[in-house]
This record gives structure tokens, C-alpha cells and sequence, in this order.
């Protein structure tokens, strides 16, 4: 058997329920260090794709933050709430049983492509050193400000009628978006331009840059391991970097010169004004550098020294 790994990325597919804090403290336990932490945010309510980084993987996770993302949603017409989506307390009602596929997608239109956002109230943004939700929640009345955000519908399914209330419309959405959007305000605003509120009811992130479901773990299958004795298996630093910046390949003196903190001759074909993985001869990660005056200059280093 090889070397347990113990240093790299986890992609997680987060229950329901669960704050991504959750997520983090559990697998604490499971990978047996404090040092995890996570790429992006994902509601109690969301489910799927969470990146991530345990031990010294923690240190490339800015390096994700900043990537687009895929959601499959469902949205409701009708209703509104206060936090736009299913968790919220409801704060209008309309009957909605005249809306159309058509005026969904003329309304859709206006959501597409980039454009200015304004977040959802309550949210984690940070205003004036607080977190608007926590603003919000001690009777604080919020105003975010708007961010560019880029936004494309690859899939939307037709309306279809609410069971328990038929004034009510339903549809279902694939979404990808830039960092920073938020799909609760996207479904909060596709109501206000239909004039009849609506809300996220589900929402599963598929994709978070190049991590996708398929490489996701449950929870509790990783619990599963852990309490057997195994130590959950991670994807590598080098196959982590590989997946949120280009690479490059060097030999063992060069190498060993990032290590000391050295730089050495960047070859001609080393993207520049962007950080650049630098794998080792054994597929390890050595650092991430940028290119400097055709010298690459080490911005972390990820192994020690050698003898």
C-alpha cells in the first residue's frame, strides 16, 4: 500500500441541513486535523458540491474561491419570503396560475448574461464588519450593494402547478454563474419581474470550477471510513492545483531551488501575471510561483527543503 495522504482536497456533496461549518468540523474529526476549511459557502437548505482543503490544502483554496459554479434549482412563483428561499417566512402572496413558459423566458432574458446584482439580504456579506444576516436577524433594516455578476440559463423546464396550492408555479433551472452570484436572489428577482414574488425551494450545486459531483464523497460515507480505521482518501495537492491553475513541470534542481525559496529561469512557455503550479519529478506539489522578470518567484512553498 502507498503512502497515506494527508495533505490535499476533499470534494464533498453537503446534506441538507447542514451548514458548510458543519461539513468542516465533522470531517475535523474524520481527516484528524484543524486545518480544513472550504471553497464557497453552500446554504443549510443547498446540497452538493463542497470543496474541501485539508492540512496543507487549505493553502490553495483562495486559489477557488473566485471560480463559476453550477446549480440545479427549483423555483416557486407566487410566494416571496425574507430570505428567498424555503427557510424564509413568507412576505407576499400571489396568485400566479396566469404566468407562462413564454413570460418566464422573457423575464429569463433580462437575468442573462452580466450584469449588476443585488445580493440577498440575508447573506454572509459583511457590512461594517458584521454579517447582514446577523443584521438582519437583530431588526436591522439592510441594504446591499450590487455586484457584477455573469449569468447563463442552460436548462429551464416548463411551469407546472403546485399540489397543496394550485395558484402557485413551479420550475425547474440549471444555472451557471460567476463567483459571487446568488441564486436565491436570482429566483427572488425573476419573481418581482413576473409581479408575483417567488423563492428558491431546492438548490444543488453540481459544479464548483472543475470539481463536480462525480468526484464527491457523502458525508457519511467518509464517517464510514474513518470509523473502520481507514483515513479517507485525497485527492492530492498536485492534482488539487491542477484543477484551479495551470501547471508546470520541473526537474529536481528546480525543484529544489523553490524549496530554498530560490528563483530560478522560467521557461519561455510559463504563463505569466497568474499563478502557475509548479509539479516536482514525483507529480508533487512544490509551490505555487508567478513568473518575475523571467524568474519564478515562489509564492508558497509546499515542501521542505532537501537534504
Amino acid at each position: 500500500m502507498g503512502a497515506v495522504i494527508r495533505d490535499g482536497f476533499a470534494v464533498v456533496d453537503k446534506p441538507s441541513g447542514w451548514t458548510s461549518h458543519d461539513v468542516v468540523a465533522r470531517c475535523r474529526r474524520f481527516f484528524q486535523t484543524r486545518k480544513v476549511g472550504h471553497a464557497g459557502t453552500l446554504d443549510p437548505m443547498a446540497t452538493g458540491v463542497l470543496v474541501l482543503g485539508i492540512g496543507k490544502g487549505t493553502r490553495l483554496l483562495s486559489h477557488v474561491v473566485g471560480v463559476g459554479k453550477t446549480y440545479e434549482a427549483t423555483i416557486r412563483l407566487g410566494h416571496a419570503t425574507d430570505t428567498d428561499d424555503a427557510d424564509g417566512n413568507i412576505t407576499s402572496t400571489h396568485d400566479a396560475s396566469a404566468v407562462s413558459d413564454a413570460d418566464v423566458a422573457q423575464a429569463l432574458a433580462q437575468l442573462s448574461g452580466t450584469f449588476a446584482q443585488v445580493p440577498s439580504t440575508v447573506s454572509a456579506i459583511k457590512v461594517d464588519g458584521k454579517r447582514a444576516y446577523a443584521r438582519v436577524k437583530s431588526g436591522e433594516d439592510v441594504t446591499l450593494k450590487p455586484r457584477t455578476v455573469t449569468v447563463e440559463w442552460t436548462a429551464v423546464g416548463s411551469l407546472r402547478e403546485v399540489s397543496a396550492a394550485p395558484e402557485l408555479r413551479e420550475c425547474d433551472v440549471v444555472v451557471e454563474v460567476s463567483s459571487g452570484t446568488y441564486v436565491r436572489a436570482l429566483a427572488r428577482d425573476l419573481g418581482e419581474i413576473l409581479g408575483v414574488g417567488g423563492h428558491l425551494t431546492s438548490l444543488r450545486r453540481t459544479r464548483v470550477g472543475k470539481f463536480s459531483l462525480e468526484q464527491a464523497s457523502l458525508v457519511s460515507d467518509i464517517e464510514a471510513l474513518h470509523d473502520a480505521g481507514v483515513f479517507p482518501p485525497l485527492m492530492t495537492l498536485g492534482r488539487a492545483a491542477s484543477h484551479v491553475m495551470s501547471t508546470l513541470r520541473v526537474g529536481v534542481q528546480e525543484a529544489r531551488a523553490l524549496t530554498y525559496g530560490q528563483r530560478p529561469a522560467a521557461p519561455q512557455e510559463t504563463p505569466a501575471d497568474v499563478p502557475v503550479a509548479i509539479i516536482g519529478p514525483d507529480d508533487s506539489l512544490v509551490a505555487v510561483a508567478q513568473v518575475d522578470s523571467g524568474n519564478l518567484r515562489p509564492v508558497s512553498v509546499f515542501q521542505d527543503p532537501g537534504p
